[in-house]
């Protein structure tokens, strides 16, 4: 089978992407323009396209004939119409489960950052601040403890389970969210807005839907009366970036450490970007998930399931 990979350079310098077993005709790309006759032409052959980001959309497929599986290199599969392959008879595969170390481990460098002004910091002792100051340290910000201090997680799936686990090891106390407007569905769980009310430290890890969109807005971030750290590895639009804006520039938040944000790249106008330089801000561009250790065994997960496509095609 002939297989097309759109966005190859969405993955890191150095790590081995081959062909899965039974591919015949293997074509890749680093990146592909967000272009719906570009897409068509470079996979008009092919019988299987690999993607990470690149929208599919029900035009795209429509005129692809002779496709029969979109394999994505990603747990989300919002950027593929799936109404359209449904009609169109094209399966399609997403990867689950090969960031269960990388993401955890992701959010606590920005949590910890964010909570000891690591950036911050760093910045002072590169512009000669701290010389110039002649201490031997420099106190300007409160570095906080994580122990005894409470987490909110909201979205306990196998991420959020981890997160849950290293927190513990810190000597916090974890509160796991119920979706908001449900009773708690056992002793696990904590009725939303009590989570907001308790969190010292609020972290997403719930998927992007209709329930979610701006799940934390100005509504919700005035119920946070301890001045929460929000930290979001889960996905830009979960928060509402003019309502956090606000938030920080009122103090209604402590600060604010995201892997993700509701355009990406995130774009010039983004009001989160006028926020950069606060002490408790800092982001990563979407990387979370991408140690090298995470990106192999996704690929070995990938190259599994295109092969036992094939081989049952």
């Amino acid at each position: 089978m002939r297989a097309v990979f759109l966005d190859k350079g969405t993955f890191s310098d150095g790590i081995d992407l081959p062909a899965p077993a039974g591919i015949s005709d293997y074509l890749t790309y680093d990146d592909t323009p967000k272009d719906a006759a570009v897409i068509v032409e470079r996979c008009k052959d092919a019988d299987i396209i690999i993607t990470n980001k690149v929208q599919i959309s029900a035009e795209v497929i429509s005129k692809l004939p002779k496709l029969k599986l979109i394999q994505l290199t990603a747990t989300g599969m919002n950027n593929v119409d799936q109404d359209a392959c449904v009609e169109h008879h094209v399966a399609l595969y997403n990867v689950a489960g090969y960031a269960v170390k990388s993401v955890p481990e992701h959010t606590f460098m920005l949590m910890l950052n964010a909570m000891r002004a690591g950036i911050y910091y760093h910045q002072k002792v590169a512009d000669g601040t701290w010389q110039a100051n002649g201490n031997f340290c420099l106190l300007d910000i409160p570095l906080i403890d994580l122990e005894d201090k409470t987490l909110g997680i909201i979205g306990v799936g196998t991420i959020g389970k981890r997160v849950t686990d290293i927190a513990r090891a810190f000597g916090m106390t974890v509160l796991w969210a119920e979706q908001q407007g449900r009773a708690p569905r056992n002793d696990d769980y904590t009725a939303f807005d009590d989570v907001l009310a308790q969190s010292d430290v609020l972290s997403l890890h719930c998927p992007l839907n209709e329930k979610t969109q701006h799940l934390i807005n100005a509504d919700t971030l005035t119920k946070m009366v301890k001045q929460p750290l929000i930290v979001n590895v889960a996905r830009g639009g979960i928060v509402d970036s003019q309502a956090l804006t606000d938030a920080i520039n009122n103090e209604q938040i402590i600060g604010y450490a995201s892997d993700v944000f509701e355009q990406e790249p995130i774009t010039a106008d983004d009001p989160l970007l006028t926020i950069a330089k606060h002490p408790r801000v800092i982001f990563s561009p979407h990387n979370a998930w991408g140690s090298k250790s995470a990106q192999e065994t996704l690929w070995q997960i990938l190259s599994k399931q295109v092969t036992d496509f094939i081989n049952s095609h």
